[in-house]
């Protein structure tokens, strides 16, 4: 069934969302579709949510990555305004331009139902000059912490705002794209939908689609990083004097023994441990609530270690993946260790794990993950929780625990101009799944930005 349209967006993440809010805000007379293999905000629920069982059950399509929202849409809701880190946008845009984009984001959501959401911020904190007496490197950001809860109902606002002027497909699969003549013909079960513009914001979990149409269309890519870590839990008392300031502090460092780069990431105060379902793949994750009666009282946060990979090998996401996957062949999903096991070099078992002084927020299966994290990689880790227990004593307690692996994918960065096109005419690539983005505030202001571009065609 042939149907026509001016702009079909594929994928319903973050950049598709705030591309699609922009159309309508503009009052943009261009015909929109999206397109998604997920379901609506309301229905996206996954059926282990809450429970404190082991393993993914492998919902197709998985509600935790797929729908309105994207993979950003579950999350704990962390909008980062900064160029330090979550992507290359401004490479594109110019560092001010995309810091203003990202600012237009943060007012969307508190106009949404963002409502009193705190701002924090490193500037001043103290904090920075602090961690840098130990070759510590806190990056400099503003966070908005919306929470999951929070989060979700922002995604329905949003929903209701664009639906009657948008056209979106939920738990609709894109086969392919193709061209004829002037048009992009994209390729669903049911419908070959013809438009202009194609819009491609599939996200990571499309990193291996995503690929093979820039194959097909002969668009250039170049391999990106994949990073490596494990998720810790402590008291959330460890960390309270840095996270009652900041929030989410980034921090840096370069390990003595290798000189690799370790960071944290995702920082959770008073959250929960969760799972995540990537192409079959269950890693480690980390939520957080803005509703303090959902509050924990412990905190998480991953500790990532970066590995680029020089010729011949060019595919990095398919080294952690086999690194994933043999965590989930031992575990039956997610390792947990104690850190004063690890360090001992002895296996976590249950008799220990039933001993720890904090209550573990996901059900992980007791193990050793020198089993399954290469050996540079977890020597980084040690490495890094010792120099974090200085500016923070008691992450490097025994009881401290450390869930694997946390991988984080990073699609290959696809050959996009300035205005995010492709050098096919008329075809776009946005968000996480182009490479240029890492994060939910530069995906959604790539949505922004493009928008503003493809509206001006049909002004």
């Amino acid at each position: 069934m042939k149907k026509e349209y001016d702009v079909v967006i594929v994928g319903a993440g973050a950049a598709g969302v705030f591309m699609a809010y922009e159309f309508v805000t503009l009052g943009s007379k261009a015909k929109v579709c999206m397109i998604d293999a997920g379901r609506p905000i309301s229905k996206r629920i996954c059926p282990i949510d809450g429970e404190k069982i082991k393993s993914c059950i492998g919902c197709k399509p998985c509600s935790i990555m797929h729908g309105f929202g994207g993979a950003g849409g579950l999350s704990d809701g962390k909008y980062n305004i900064t160029n330090s880190f979550g992507g290359d946008l401004y490479k594109h845009t110019g560092e001010k331009e995309a810091i203003r984009l990202m600012e237009y984001v943060d007012s969307v959501n508190l106009k949404m139902g963002g409502g009193d959401a705190k701002l924090y911020s490193t500037a001043s904190s103290g904090i920075k000059a602090e961690a840098l007496k130990y070759d510590l490197h806190l990056l400099d950001a503003k966070v908005r912490h919306l929470g999951t809860d929070r989060n979700r109902n922002i995604l329905q606002n949003i929903y209701d705002y664009v639906r009657n002027d948008v056209d979106i497909m939920f738990e609709t699969v894109v086969a392919d794209i193709d061209k004829e003549g002037d048009k992009y013909v994209v390729h669903t079960a049911n419908d070959d939908i013809y438009c202009s513009q194609a819009v491609i914001a599939a996200g990571r979990s499309g990193s291996k689609w995503i690929s093979d149409i820039c194959g097909k269309f002969g668009i250039k890519t170049r391999s990106n990083r994949v990073d490596i870590g494990v998720r810790v839990e402590l008291p959330a008392a460890v960390f309270e004097h840095i996270t009652s300031r900041v929030y989410e502090s980034k921090i840096v460092y370069r390990t003595k023994k290798y000189g690799d780069l370790v960071r944290t990431f995702c920082m959770n105060p008073y959250g929960e441990v969760v799972t995540e379902n990537t192409n079959g793949i269950v890693t480690v994750n980390g939520h957080s609530y803005a509703d303090p009666s959902l509050h924990t009282e412990n905190t998480n946060f991953a500790l990532l270690v970066s590995n680029n990979f020089s010729e011949p090998f060019k595919d990095s996401n398919a080294y952690g993946e086999s690194i994933a996957r043999l965590s989930n062949m031992l575990g039956g999903g997610i390792l947990v260790q104690r850190f004063g096991d690890l360090i001992a070099g002895r296996r976590t078992n249950e008799h220990r794990f039933r001993q720890v002084f904090l209550t573990p927020t996901l059900q992980a299966t007791p193990g050793d993950l020198s089993l399954v994290i290469p050996k540079r990689q977890l020597d980084d880790i040690i490495e890094m929780i010792y120099a974090l227990d200085k500016i923070a004593p008691g992450t490097a307690n025994d009881d401290t625990l450390l869930y694997g692996v946390e991988v984080k994918f990073y699609n290959s960065s696809v050959q996009v101009d300035d205005n995010l096109e492709t050098e096919c005419r008329g075809l776009y690539v946005l968000g996480d799944g182009s490479g240029v983005t890492h994060s939910l505030s530069q995906a959604s202001a790539s949505g922004v930005y493009a928008a503003r571009i493809i509206d001006n065609l049909y002004r």
